[in-house]
């Protein structure tokens, strides 16, 4: 690792404030995906700006919101009262992502802005356009079993780690940001990007600016809500394929619904064409069937990853089915 400067911010202000008086400054709180970077020197930054003393690790609930801190740790949302009795599908997500050690490390708002897993990035020998823009994209024409069948683009088709992202993307999530010119809110779903034509571009946080909380509003979806994750070992691995899926449900007919689907984009994939076709309808494995084909529509794989193709449209139906189950 390259010799970095270690400062400790104790305002939010002050924070940002650090931030933007160094271009190559980074946040740091749990450091479990940050550290890993500095030491494989897929990123070496010079000042680390320490935020684990904000106050930004409550969990509140005011009106029909519930609001989350940034720091506030991934196995303490995980088993805190009101996102189990309010967002059980959060919890769910939480609880399948990496293993407990690192959930008592890993913040909300650092797994929001964790990089992706993709060997190419990992790997500084190897053409990267996420690592350094221009490279080409390793992975395109290598090994790419674990990459992008949705929205991926000539230039990138790596996808997003989190478990965490998805369920935010599926339950209508906002994130709230701090910057020099004070708070703006976002949706969840339009904080992570497609790779486009900037693939180094994971997320849309402006220079300067800091993750304080995410909002949720409270919704009807508690009693049928199912996190579905395929992987290659039952610990401790990335998805293949996950799903997110949150019904509100009138006896045998579903009313709402929300989907989303991890390990096969650029950021959590959520299926607003599948959720609109399922309102009104039956539950039943004929109708899952016709929302995950069309939640299918436009995916194109790989050499390596053309099993998701079967894949993700079954996990798709198997996730509500169990979410229909669930009481």
């Amino acid at each position: 690792m390259m010799n970095f400067e270690y400062v400790r911010a104790s305002t939010a202000a002050g924070a940002v404030s650090m931030l933007a008086k160094q271009s190559d400054a980074v946040f740091i709180a749990g450091g479990t995906n940050l550290v890993d970077l500095m030491k494989r020197g897929v990123v070496s930054p010079m000042r680390l700006i320490d935020i684990n003393t904000l106050p930004l690790k409550e969990i509140t609930l005011s009106g029909n919101k519930v609001t989350i801190g940034a720091l506030a740790l991934n196995s303490a949302v995980s088993e805190h009262p009101l996102v189990i009795k309010h967002f059980p599908l959060l919890s769910y997500a939480l609880k399948a992502g990496a293993s407990q050690q690192l959930r008592n490390m890993a913040t909300v708002g650092g797994n929001m802005m964790q990089r992706t897993r993709c060997s190419y990035f990992y790997d500084t020998v190897m053409p990267c356009n996420k690592r350094e823009p221009g490279t080409g994209c390793g992975a395109m024409q290598g090994i790419n079993r674990m990459h992008a069948i949705f929205g991926s683009s000539e230039n990138c088709i790596a996808v997003h780690p989190s478990d965490m992202c998805v369920a935010l993307a599926a339950l209508d999530a906002s994130v709230i940001i701090r910057g020099a010119k004070g708070d703006r809110k976002i949706l969840f779903t339009d904080f992570h990007r497609l790779p486009g034509n900037t693939p180094e571009k994971d997320n849309n946080l402006q220079p300067g600016e800091l993750i304080t909380h995410v909002e949720i509003p409270v919704n009807a979806f508690q009693q049928h809500a199912y996190y579905l994750k395929i992987r290659d070992r039952a610990s401790y691995a990335f998805a293949l394929v996950s799903v997110a899926a949150a019904l509100e449900m009138q006896g045998n007919k579903i009313s709402k619904a929300r989907l989303a689907m991890g390990g096969v984009a650029h950021k959590p994939w959520r299926l607003t064409e599948a959720e609109a076709f399922l309102k009104g309808k039956e539950a039943t494995e004929t109708n899952f069937k016709a929302a995950a084909a069309l939640a299918m529509q436009g995916a194109k794989a790989y050499e390596h990853n053309s099993f998701k193709l079967q894949m993700a449209p079954n996990a798709i139906a198997e996730a509500l089915k169990k979410a229909t189950s669930k009481a």
